[in-house]
């Protein structure tokens, strides 16, 4: 014996339309979707998608490229400062080490001032992209630019420094007192160190020689760790000439450059902040 059960008034239809709708979702699955089946084929007209892989590196971005390129423009700019500074270098290695040739020294050394604001302004503009070096464009682009304005204050640097290392020379004849000596030989360091803050200015802003020498002297007080940054760089330079060879601070101008530009970089940051437009 079968009992049927009466349906309610209405749920006929809904249970058919909802049996239509499922019936219908499975003819319109994509066949990508079903397991074991063949991918679908794109629309016409349309390009099928394609696996891209991440971008490699280009050439002249890695860690080592760096290291080149930073050894390039190193050896580069100390070649071409050798070569600016070579009339005066010249004339030193003919003189003697008699204290009478401290001012034909002094004047052997003039070429040195507008070389060195030269190979700062090259250094500080290197390219770090072993593509696309230029460290010799760079260097007589920044002697051109600075030769004077360094001169200006380069000149009259060397001669200070002079009257002080005569002085000392012929100490025993001045018969001052031996503080004396020692006070003189600290203004010396001072007129040197003021010096490296000067040429760093003058190599990389466009000041008159008045503004410099004030800005240069301002930020001796002003930023120790620079100042005492020069200061280190100078006495690891007296004491590698005494110890090994005169020839050392020429040889090792370039990275001893790179190390004064990078104790700088607070002055340069308040100069640009504040001193410039």
């Amino acid at each position: 014996m079968i009992l049927r059960v009466p349906a309610e008034p209405g749920r006929t239809g809904r249970v058919r339309a909802a049996t239509g709708r499922a019936r219908a979702g499975s003819h319109d699955t994509p066949p990508a979707d079903r397991p074991g089946t063949a991918p679908r084929r794109p629309p016409a007209g349309q390009r099928p998608p394609e696996d891209r892989e991440p971008p490699a590196p280009s050439f002249g971005t890695g860690s080592l490229s760096r290291a080149a390129a930073l050894i390039h423009t190193l050896l580069t700019v100390e070649a071409l400062l050798l070569v600016a500074a070579s009339p005066g270098l010249a004339g030193l290695l003919l003189l003697g080490p008699a204290p009478a040739n401290l001012p034909l020294a002094a004047v052997c050394l003039l070429p040195l001032g507008p070389a060195t604001a030269a190979a700062l302004y090259a250094l500080d503009r290197r390219d770090r992209d072993l593509a696309d070096l230029h460290p010799a464009r760079c260097y007589w682009r920044g002697w051109r630019l600075n030769a004077v304005p360094a001169l200006k204050l380069w000149t009259p640097m060397l001669a200070w420094l002079t009257v002080i290392a005569f002085t000392l020379t012929h100490f025993t004849a001045t018969g001052l007192p031996r503080w004396w000596a020692v006070l003189l030989a600290a203004v010396g360091v001072g007129s040197l160190l003021w010096g490296a803050h000067a040429l760093v200015l003058t190599a990389l802003f466009a000041f008159r020689a008045r503004d410099t020498a004030r800005l240069a002297g301002y930020f001796l007080f002003r930023h120790g760790r620079a100042t005492l940054g020069a200061a280190s760089l100078l006495v690891l330079t007296a004491a590698g000439t005494a110890v090994l060879t005169e020839a050392l601070p020429a040889l090792l101008a370039a990275p001893l450059l790179l190390s004064l530009l990078h104790s700088s970089r607070p002055v340069i940051a308040e100069t640009q902040e504040d001193f410039t437009a």
